[in-house]
């Protein structure tokens, strides 16, 4: 599949609605994004706004109630099951709230995963999982499990797995909730040299003011409505 001129991610009116017994609770409603090509969005806004409602909805881990979506040119509506996991797994990679590791499996096994699943050589797995596990400084732990790892190590485990496929677009949900300050800024600096040097995009839902900050734009939620004229003391939750 050829590579798109446009902008990586483009969803126009996404609605999400759910109901609870007779009555429709609106989560989201008539979201419009688009995303460049190595640009990074920050989305912030309270607990329960729709912020991982939305992020699952852009991933196509979840459907819209309305709305379209396209993704480096692809109008992923259109695809069906078998052919939208596999699209997802080479042109998406997720970084969730929860790491959601394999217990059973070294950080390097987790890393390699989206590789072994998308055709990539074992070899090549690994080569490019030891890469990723430098950058994200967990070289010296690539042999262990993640019960055996810190939250934040966890963490980054995830990240790397994340970018494992060289997708168009990240995904992450509060990536660096469990990490420490230092630990923070380095996946901060990670996803600006991507951003750059593999014109990989960024989309981030975060409570973390600092990583935000650093981001190409800087969006929230209010109202299930996605605004970006919050200026520069943008609103954000700081109670989880």
């Amino acid at each position: 599949m050829q590579a798109h001129d446009g902008p990586v991610l483009d969803a126009s009116g996404i609605r999400k609605t759910f109901k609870t017994g007779t009555r429709e609770l609106e989560i989201l409603r008539s979201v419009d994004l688009r995303v460049g090509r190595g640009e990074t969005v920050a989305i912030t806004g309270a607990s329960g706004v729709g912020k991982s409602t939305l992020l699952h909805i852009l991933g196509t881990l979840d459907e819209a109630t309305a709305g379209s979506l396209t993704i480096d040119g692809v109008d992923v509506g259109r695809l069906d099951e078998e052919s939208l996991a596999a699209f997802r797994n080479q042109h998406i990679g997720f970084v969730f709230q929860h790491h959601n590791l394999l217990p059973e499996f070294t950080a390097l096994e987790n890393v390699q995963m989206p590789g072994l699943i998308g055709a990539m050589s074992p070899g090549q797995a690994k080569e490019r999982g030891e890469q990723l596990l430098e950058r994200v400084g967990l070289s010296e732990r690539i042999h262990h499990r993640s019960g055996e790892l810190s939250g934040g190590e966890c963490q980054r485990v995830a990240v790397a797995r994340a970018l494992m496929m060289r997708p168009k677009i990240v995904l992450a949900d509060e990536p660096s909730g469990n990490l420490d300050p230092e630990t923070s800024e380095r996946l901060h600096r990670v996803i600006c040299e991507l951003a750059v040097t593999e014109r990989q995009s960024f989309l981030v839902m975060t409570h973390d003011r600092d990583l935000a900050s650093g981001m190409d734009r800087r969006g929230y939620i209010d109202a299930g409505v996605l605004q970006f004229d919050a200026g520069p003391d943008f609103q954000t939750d700081q109670t989880g």
